[in-house]
């Protein structure tokens, strides 16, 4: 357990702070009007004071998720947030708990013996974009992008050209080692010369979304996240990279995530400090039609956690520590040599760099980032570039094309050319992609010991992050998650999974690991999406694999990292984004919740009701069933990608018969209609999915038929969204995929999982890494519900918003908060945390997450 104090301020919107010590008059009044509250919703007449609200009462979080909420509408009453209700969890000991101190407690201080009042939070005024700024917005971003594809057409037209002039072998590699190496420089140097040119210097400050401030901070960060050092992170060579982008960084810095930071200038990394991957330290947010830059500095010797967010205006001192799933608001600081974790972070005595240093110097980096480089420039370039040219010339349906000798336009075989080449590529692609991902990571791991200390960027380094990329393809996950195959493919890599009790659900599409062959999951255990297994630890200079052992018969929710030495045993729930501790006993028989956690009961009757379905003849029954639909939407949705694969080589063999015609114009704008296609293909498979009708909400089994046909719609791809982040047009898409979205939304990269379900009104800033999910699945119960944010909300970095949930106009969500099933955020509340509670002071500090913004004309004060 979380050690926890025994007096805890409470706070409400408008109401004071009140302790958990004390109780006062009027509780028997307050006892009969929470019972009351309380009844209605768990449709009982009566509620008794000392009746357990989940034992005794069959409630579960939604439910006093609602009670709290209604509780929150009426100034007569406390308002308890859902910790509380776990902490209290009877009528008698939450009336006592929030019974007022004293009665000045609205005052927060005198002044010459007058008392002062607690501080008014200004209501969050929404910066709003004119109707012609936005659509000149829109309409520039659209020219910059055909603009960038035809030229990259133009240029790769004329380098193959050059390339296929070659004769012999050797020409033909050289020439692609320098088409391809000076193509890889180019791609590196230009958001670096761009960023330069365009912006300067970043500071802190903010200006409107959609101005022309914003149009050049967009086109930075586009080109910042499509270049391909992103995929050297983990490597000395990322961090020279942001070091040329003007971030100041030390001397021995590692960093492992692929977030790569916008606003540089800002950022400050002392030496030795090491960074997770899957963190965000982006040094700008977006709030209220802003964004907002501000600096984020690092000391030395800091540890940065997996899954976790860095919010502008932060600190961290030398020697300091801030665990995974774990975030910092803005504002906060922390000191020296302390530990902190938790949303907001708090500090603890747990120590996260767990494992010792070694010997890893400036010549070591140098080698590694020099070989890196070498490896990349003398191999995988050329290769690439090679392996085009080979496929050009050697495919026949290509070659004929190509040959201005035999060339002839409208070939009747381009229909069966293309449905070759495909079926080539694709399930060429599927079957050797299967066979060398069971077999090669093998023999990679049999020269990796587990619980050896290694230093970083050596040979054993290397192996270590092959092994991690090729068993990481989310392909293979998205195709055999959600259904009882994936069993089959993860003990296939590597996985531990004993005797396994199927459930037909027992991974989701997205499961990630340092590697596979140390992990064991215990039997009758069910894990949700968004897992990822931390069984590899860092430090600055070194490495350590270690097992990560998960007990029998868990649930995990979504977005949860599980490190190595959690202390969780057997029959215990972890909720959606949980910090999992590790530090106190071993739980067991319990659920965890919030960062950091605390215990919640284990399940409800509720979630019971479908337990005669997961035993014996009816759970066969069923399963059988559900493997035979989940076959059936796999086959579907493999044919579907194909068909994909199919329509692009389609185009691709058009081009190229038009390539004489044309000539580079054709292939300049294959990037721009391959993107047109892909976007209005994968949109009308999904709404040919639901028949053009939303989804209604749902409280059924999983072996229930309305859950396969609700899971089904999580196999489509949505990777293609991506490039739309910050434009209207990712507006435009959600529409088309059946979200009900207002006006001038500006999306940063937020991800909601059933589209038909969510409504998001005028003016909503929705930050990079949010996340918007109207569904849960707990152990064998599938819920799903509306989620309605309201005209100029704000969800914050990696925010994540449960089904069931109602934002108020202009309300704010905090970076990495998790606000929960069923809650109601009142119009301009300021709300934070895991899970979310009402946040009022956040919006009183100066560059918190709830400070009033005033409508402003484009500045350039970031940027100077």
């Amino acid at each position: 357990m979380v050690e926890q104090s025994s007096e805890v301020p409470i706070s409400g919107p408008g109401k004071p702070a009140v302790s958990l010590s004390d109780t006062g008059p009027g509780s028997m009044e307050t006892e009969k009007k929470l019972a009351a509250a309380l009844a209605e919703l768990v449709g009982t007449e009566h509620v008794p004071a000392e009746s357990h609200f989940f034992t005794d009462l069959g409630a579960n979080s939604l439910v006093m998720a609602q009670f709290c909420a209604r509780l929150r509408k009426n100034p007569d009453l406390p308002s308890p947030s859902i910790r509380d209700i776990y902490r209290h969890p009877t009528i008698r000991s939450l009336t006592a708990a929030l019974a007022p101190a004293a009665p000045a407690a609205p005052a927060t201080g005198t002044a010459n013996g007058t008392p002062v009042p607690a501080p008014v939070v200004p209501p969050v005024r929404v910066t709003r974009a004119s109707r012609l700024t936005h659509l000149m917005c829109g309409t520039s971003q659209l020219l910059i992008f055909l603009v960038y594809s035809l030229v990259s057409g133009f240029v790769t037209a004329a380098g193959y050209e050059w390339v296929a002039a070659g004769s012999g072998a050797l020409e033909i590699y050289l020439r692609s080692l320098v088409f391809g190496s000076g193509g890889f420089l180019a791609l590196c140097a230009f958001p670096v010369v761009a960023k330069w040119l365009l912006i300067g210097r970043w500071k802190p400050g903010e200006f409107p979304i959609w101005g022309l401030t914003y149009l050049r901070f967009w086109f930075v960060k586009a080109l910042l996240h499509a270049n391909p050092m992103v995929f050297l992170a983990g490597t000395p060579l990322y961090v020279l990279y942001l070091r040329a982008l003007g971030a100041r960084i030390g001397k021995g810095v590692t960093i492992l995530s692929r977030s790569v930071p916008v606003c540089t200038d800002l950022l400050t990394v002392g030496a030795g400090t090491v960074i997770r991957k899957e963190s965000f330290f982006l040094g700008y947010r977006a709030h209220a039609g802003l964004i907002q830059t501000g600096p984020v500095t690092l000391g030395r010797d800091v540890y940065i956690g997996e899954k976790t967010v860095l919010d502008i205006g932060t600190t961290m001192g030398d020697g300091s520590q801030l665990g995974h799933s774990s975030g910092l608001h803005s504002g906060q600081t922390v000191p020296d040599g302390e530990h902190w974790h938790g949303s907001p972070a708090e500090p603890t005595r747990v120590d996260y760099l767990r494992v010792p240093p070694a010997r890893c110097g400036t010549g070591r980096r140098a080698w590694f980032g020099c070989l890196t480089l070498l490896q990349m420039v003398v191999l995988y370039l050329p290769l690439a570039v090679g392996g085009m040219y080979m496929l050009f010339t050697e495919v026949p349906a290509i070659g004929k094309r190509l040959d201005p000798q035999t060339a002839v336009r409208s070939r009747p075989e381009l229909i069966p050319d293309a449905l070759a080449v495909s079926l080539a590529l694709f399930f060429g692609f599927v079957v050797v992609g299967l066979v060398a991902l069971y077999t090669v990571p093998r023999l990679l791991n049999l020269i990796v010991r587990p619980d050896r200390v290694y230093p970083l960027y050596g040979f054993h380094y290397t192996l270590h992050r092959a092994v991690a990329r090729m068993t990481n393809i989310k392909f293979y996950a998205w195709l055999f998650g959600d259904s009882s195959y994936i069993v089959h493919y993860l003990r296939g890599i590597g996985y531990d999974l004993s005797h396994v009790e199927q459930t037909g659900s027992n991974f989701g599409t997205e499961v990630q690991h340092e590697t596979p062959f140390l992990v064991s999951v215990g039997s009758g255990t069910m894990v949700a999406d968004g897992l990822s297994l931390i069984n590899a630890d860092y430090s600055s200079t070194s490495f350590r694999l270690s097992r990560v052992s998960i007990g029998p018969r868990n649930f995990l929710g979504n977005n949860i990292a599980y490190p190595s030495g959690g202390r969780t045993g057997a029959n215990c729930l972890l909720a959606t984004k949980v910090m999992v501790p590790l530090d106190g006993e071993v739980r067991e028989g319990v659920g965890l919740l919030g960062s950091p956690s605390f215990e919640i009961p284990r399940s409800v009757d509720r979630d019971a009701r479908f337990d005669h379905l997961r035993t014996g003849e009816e759970l066969r029954r069923h399963l059988g069933a559900k493997n035979r639909y989940n076959l059936l939407s796999m086959t579907g949705m493999l044919i579907a990608r194909w068909l994909h694969v199919f329509l692009l080589t389609l185009l691709a063999l058009v081009s190229v018969d038009l390539y004489g015609v044309a000539g580079h114009v054709v292939i300049a704008l294959y990037l721009a209609l391959t993107l047109t296609l892909s976007t209005a293909y994968y949109v009308l498979v999904e709404r040919c999915m639901t028949a053009f009708r939303p989804l209604r909400p749902q409280l059924c089994s999983i072996y229930d038929r309305n859950f396969w046909l609700h899971e089904r719609l999580w196999k489509v791809p949505v990777e293609y969204l991506n490039i739309f982040n910050g434009t209207p047009f990712k507006s435009l898409v959600w529409r088309l995929l059946g979200l009900r979205m207002g006006k001038r939304v500006f999306d940063d990269g937020c991800f909601v999982t059933e589209r038909t379900l969510a409504a998001i009104g005028d003016d909503c800033t929705l930050n990079i890494g949010s996340k918007i999910q109207c569904h849960s699945q707990e152990d064998g119960t599938f819920k799903s519900d509306h989620i309605t944010l309201g005209a100029g909300c704000t969800l914050g970095v990696a925010a994540h918003v449960h089904y069931g949930v109602t934002m108020g106009d202009g309300s704010v969500l905090a970076p990495d908060s998790f606000l929960m099933k069923g809650e109601e955020v009142p119009p301009n509340a300021h709300w934070g945390g895991n899970p979310a509670v009402d946040m009022p002071e956040a919006g009183s500090r100066p560059g918190g997450p709830g400070r009033a913004v005033q409508a402003t004309g484009a500045t350039a004060a970031a940027t100077s």
